[in-house]
């Protein structure tokens, strides 16, 4: 079974002359005289540049590659007795009525209206983009906003001293905008990286910024490499290697130069450096951090190897820290090496089954759990049941990445489209203004009066998206009788193939509740049977099979 295909996909601008070889990719009958619409065709004449997915800058990107278990490989489990968390009354236990705020934190808790978050927007122009949408859609839905590594090495305008960053006028925009809009719920996070850490961003965003969450960042669910971006100016690449970037090919080589300026290459890439993690360097470093004034700490962690997941939960329940997102294979990015994101690392449903291992270990020791999140191809409100599920009750939210920013960037433009007066067909049916096309304006006007003018269309969007989020997840929850996120366990789901069950440790579907039906089968009224005695095939419920044998 082939899971994914190589040498052609829409995120490259590649494709097959004709069909493929399943495991090259390669045609089955390469061409000689092709131009090489392919994979290794185009990286014949523009080699490293069809690493990434296109066109840069105007995307986000999520893998390609159908694993043999993911989310759809699990359903969640209904029932029609009785209620979890509130009166078994049919007037009360209504889908409204289910609670799905959340906390997270160790000592003074965040609290969350929602239990789900933006994922990280750094320094590619599209986060820089759409920040001020999303950053207000996340105050105004009382949720966490993150910022991304690199901002302020990114800033062009940002001042350093000695090395270290004095004043980011984007950081800043980004911060301020957040805490303008911010009701009191969730929080705006910033993370960090190597370069971050040399530049003294935690110190600038908790000192100068108010900032109350830091968040160190060992990877992520796209790539194991660190962050990158390209640069379409030889003035930038200048800059960003006398920052201390790595910056390919090297911006100061003068046969470079000219070839930039000749235009035999339109772009360089800025890459960051990987980090060395140690148990001795991270708990030094979570001391630092609380001694320049960080109210919370947040651990944003990979899809690496099983080794380094139990590293993560062992040295965040030692140090404490507030919040442990782990981000499996699967899911997007806006910068990332596209073949690395379909075949590196460890996908989603595998990776949190582990973590529900290691932390399940730790508890049974006494240990102190830190509260998680799990990332990695997360879109909607059965995703967040399934993944609250799946390691209860050690999750308390999930990060939805792309999805985020896709409601984000499909309300900008539409709101663009408004503007000028070119609302397609399609959208047309709605309306052709803010107030019909967008079906909660209407409320949000009546809420924020006069600010409402204030906020982007993006941010409508967006809030309007966790709308139906929020909806879809209390439905979910209602009919699984929990009334409230704290109820969510593992038995809420089962597992619809053999493998699953196996990967996760869910029951398989044909198993569940075979101890709880027996019981029920077994103290049942009796069912007559019409037939002779002597003609009836004795019954007897057997424990290891769940159905009369």
């Amino acid at each position: 079974m082939t899971y994914s295909r190589p040498n052609s996909s829409p995120a490259t601008l590649s494709k097959n002359r004709v069909t493929p070889a399943p495991q090259s990719g390669i045609c089955v009958t390469c061409l000689d005289g092709c131009p090489g619409p392919c994979e290794v065709g185009r990286s014949a004449l523009r080699g490293r540049e069809i690493l990434y997915p296109q066109p840069y800058s105007r995307i986000t990107a999520g893998a390609e590659k159908d694993y043999p278990v993911d989310l759809s490989h699990f359903n969640i489990q209904g029932s029609c007795v009785g209620a979890t968390g509130v009166s078994a009354d049919s007037d009360r236990a209504t889908f409204p009525a289910v609670d799905i705020s959340t906390t997270i934190g160790a000592k003074e808790t965040i609290k969350m209206k929602v239990p789900y978050f933006t994922g990280a927007l750094g320094s590619t122009d599209i986060a820089r983009i759409h920040w001020e949408p999303m950053a207000i859609a996340a105050a105004l839905s009382g949720t966490l906003v993150v910022v991304g590594e690199n901002v302020c090495g990114m800033d062009p305008e940002a001042e350093f001293k000695n090395g270290r960053v004095v004043r980011s006028p984007e950081m800043e925009r980004r911060v301020k905008t957040f805490q303008r809009w911010h009701n009191g719920y969730g929080g705006i996070v910033v993370q960090y990286n190597v370069e971050d850490g040399r530049l003294g961003v935690p110190e600038y965003a908790v000192e100068k910024l108010g900032v109350e969450i830091i968040e160190p960042k060992w990877g992520q669910g796209a790539k194991d490499i660190g962050g990158e971006v390209k640069l379409s100016t030889l003035e930038r690449a200048l800059q960003l290697k006398s920052r201390g970037y790595i910056v390919l090919p090297d911006p100061q080589d003068p046969v470079i130069q000219e070839a930039f300026k000749q235009g035999d290459f339109k772009e360089f890439e800025r890459h960051s450096r990987l980090g060395m993690v140690t148990e001795e360097g991270f708990h030094q470093e979570v001391e630092r951090l609380r001694k320049i004034g960080t109210k919370h700490i947040s651990l944003k962690t990979g899809a690496y190897r099983a080794a380094d997941l139990a590293r993560a939960v062992k040295f965040a329940s030692d140090a404490r820290i507030d919040l442990l997102t782990v981000d499996g294979a699967g899911g997007g990015t806006g910068m990332s090496p596209w073949r690395m994101m379909n075949e590196w690392g460890i996908p989603t449903v595998y990776l949190e089954s582990l973590l529900y291992q290691y932390l399940d270990y730790l508890e049974e020791r006494g240990a102190f759990i830190p509260s998680c999140a799990m990332a990695g191809g997360l879109a909607l409100e059965d995703h967040i049941f399934k993944t609250l599920a799946l390691a209860a009750p050690y999750i308390k939210a999930t990060c939805l990445g792309r999805a985020s920013m896709t409601a984000a960037m499909v309300g900008g433009t539409i709101g663009e489209m408004i503007k000028k007066g070119k609302v397609t067909a399609e959208i047309a049916k709605y309306g052709t203004d803010v107030e019909h096309i967008f079906i909660l304006a209407a409320q949000l006007k009546s809420k924020y009066g006069k600010d409402f003018e204030k906020i982007p269309t993006g941010a409508i969007g967006m809030i309007t998206y966790f709308d139906r989020l929020n909806a879809g997840l209390q439905q979910l929850m209602a009919g699984a009788r929990k009334f409230a996120l704290n109820y969510i366990t593992r038995d809420d789901l089962v597992s619809l193939t053999r493998e699953a069950s196996e990967v996760s440790g869910i029951p398989y579907v044909m198993e569940a509740d075979r101890e709880e039906a027996s019981r029920i089968l077994r103290g049942g009224p009796r069912i007559r049977d019409s037939r002779p005695a002597r003609e009836r095939p004795s019954v007897e419920i057997s424990l290891d099979q769940g159905i009369p044998s």
